[in-house]
């Protein structure tokens, strides 16, 4: 969704649209692949995953708001992306 480069499901971290901790609307990490309604998949980097909110990708993938916010999934890249390092 960000970069648009194919690759196996697997590789990718699918997103929904959910509730954040706060019970606000927003785009939520489901790495299991089993939270239910339109889901979209977006490379699990930071690189992968400001080119989506650059472009206002998920808010046009999952068919809601556009201004829903994506720091569940920031987060959620990030936290991956530090145990990688280590």
């Amino acid at each position: 969704m960000g970069c648009r480069l194919r690759a196996a499901k697997r590789e990718l971290l699918r997103v929904t649209a959910g509730s954040d901790a706060g019970g606000h609307p927003a785009v939520v990490p489901d790495p299991t692949a089993t939270a239910p309604g339109r889901g979209a998949h977006v490379h699990p980097t930071a690189e992968c995953y400001e080119l989506a909110v650059r472009r206002r990708a998920f808010g046009r993938a999952l068919r809601a708001d556009p201004g829903l916010s994506s720091v569940p999934v920031r987060d959620h890249v990030a936290a991956a992306q530090r145990a990688r390092e280590q």
